[in-house]
């Protein structure tokens, strides 16, 4: 479903979960040259503050780029700008649940989104999103 402007109000809330795989850390490294070794070597990242291999922090991010651009507000959205903060790591194998939530509707053609994302009860990331909605044909 896509969600204009003039459907939109504060409160509006989606979820998405996604289990990260090993193939999503591979694929993610292979397409933005991230090869730390704290998300492909085991020995490396046992000896680091995580005491084993993490996912990318931007994987996060990408789900919830996923979650705007295809479910709220939908197809047609522009990802304008992000404030996040990363609270946990996120491990391969765990289920990472996405949430956005309208906060406001901001000047002509944005809309404020916060965000969070959770493995269990445990926050992984949390912030806040502005996009711009898709536009009806025609326009409005």
């Amino acid at each position: 479903m896509t969600y204009y402007l003039d459907e939109m109000t504060p409160g509006l809330s989606e979820t998405l979960s996604r289990t990260v795989t090993e193939r999503d850390v591979q694929l993610f490294g292979e397409a933005t040259g991230d090869k730390n070794p704290v998300h492909f070597d085991e020995a490396y990242a046992r000896k680091t503050v995580f005491r084993g291999r993490i996912a990318h922090g931007a994987l996060s991010v990408g789900f919830l780029s996923a979650l705007m651009g295809m479910h709220l507000p939908g197809p047609g959205t522009i990802f304008v700008g992000m404030n996040i903060r990363f609270v946990s790591p996120v491990r391969i194998g765990d289920t990472v649940v996405s949430i956005v939530t309208l906060r406001e509707l901001a000047g002509k053609r944005q809309a404020v989104f916060t965000c969070l994302c959770k493995v269990g009860d445990a926050v992984v990331l949390e912030g806040e999103v502005t996009v711009m909605p898709p536009r009806r044909a025609g326009g409005g």
